[in-house]
């Protein structure tokens, strides 16, 4: 596959294995393996039976500690899914210049949006999304939910640069007219991205990669209604959630803007899957309400 960023490092088992053996020599002979699919952000690497590695691909920590480090282990006990805890943290060397991560092993697969079952995939999200909703905000960072119209300049760079259904822009400008949420910030993962459920039994027991949670607007969770690629799934995660009118259509626009950016970003050749996916969250986006 092609590289997805132009700047990415090249990251692989002999680099990993290196930076395990100045940093934590005593897990440096464990079994390391690459998890695919890969991700967009991260590269991840299972590291004997309960560890995980992620190591950023572009634009990594340049400081200790971070969000995940601080609120995954609180977090934990209160969403009904298991999460990756941080267990320790490697630095910046001469040959990776960011802080990566080591994690526990969440088990479960990774599949295709097409494979799950998607009615369940909906119950499960609407479950964790509830109760993400339900934590204490206070004292939380601010996470990826930020107002829907801070959105607009960069959706409009990347508008430019589009090549799909002209819709688009009138159904952004139909979310834009939304109320914003001016209720309290809620907790969101920010990222309930299909490589990011870990499916066990036909369930998502897991879920990784919380990079972007925080508090903020719910919407940007509310959005995965539209990645669950059916209608009938969309509805049943509305109907179990209950989003007020304005938060569904403010998450309408989230979608609508994610899938604009991957499509005039990645390419058919350097993230095939992806871009699939993209052009079926706005299918189904602009299918109605």
């Amino acid at each position: 596959m092609a590289r997805m960023h132009v700047d990415e490092l090249v990251i692989d088992e002999a680099l990993v294995r290196r930076l395990l053996q100045e940093q934590f020599p005593a897990w440096a002979g464990l079994p390391l393996d690459r998890v695919e699919p890969a991700g967009t952000v991260n590269a991840i690497f299972r590291l004997g039976d309960a560890l995980s590695v992620r190591l950023a691909r572009r634009k990594g920590p340049t400081e200790p500690g971070g969000k995940e480090a601080e609120w995954l282990p609180r977090l934990a006990p209160l969403v009904p899914v298991q999460v990756p805890v941080p267990v320790a943290q490697g630095f910046p060397t001469d040959w990776y210049p960011w802080f990566w991560a080591v994690h526990t092993w969440v088990e479960g697969e990774t599949v295709p949006v097409e494979e799950v079952d998607a009615i369940l995939a909906a119950r499960d999200l609407a479950r964790l999304v509830a109760a993400l909703q339900q934590v204490d905000p206070v004292g939380a960072p601010l996470g990826r939910g930020i107002p829907l119209a801070d959105r607009d300049e960069e959706f409009r760079y990347w508008l430019q640069r589009f090549h799909g259904d002209h819709r688009v822009a009138v159904e952004w400008e139909r979310s834009l007219a939304a109320p914003a949420w001016h209720g309290s910030p809620v907790w969101h993962h920010g990222d309930l991205d299909v490589r990011n459920w870990l499916v066990r039994d036909g369930r998502i027991t897991g879920v990784i990669d919380w990079g972007s949670m925080g508090v903020g607007d719910p919407a940007c969770d509310v959005m995965v209604a539209w990645k669950l690629h059916s209608s009938a799934a969309r509805d049943a995660f509305r109907d179990a959630v209950r989003p007020d009118d304005a938060t569904w259509a403010r998450a309408r626009g989230w979608t609508l803007s994610q899938a604009v950016a991957i499509l005039a970003y990645y390419t058919p050749e350097n993230n095939p899957t992806l871009c699939r996916e993209a052009e079926s969250w706005i299918g189904l986006a602009l299918s109605g309400d």
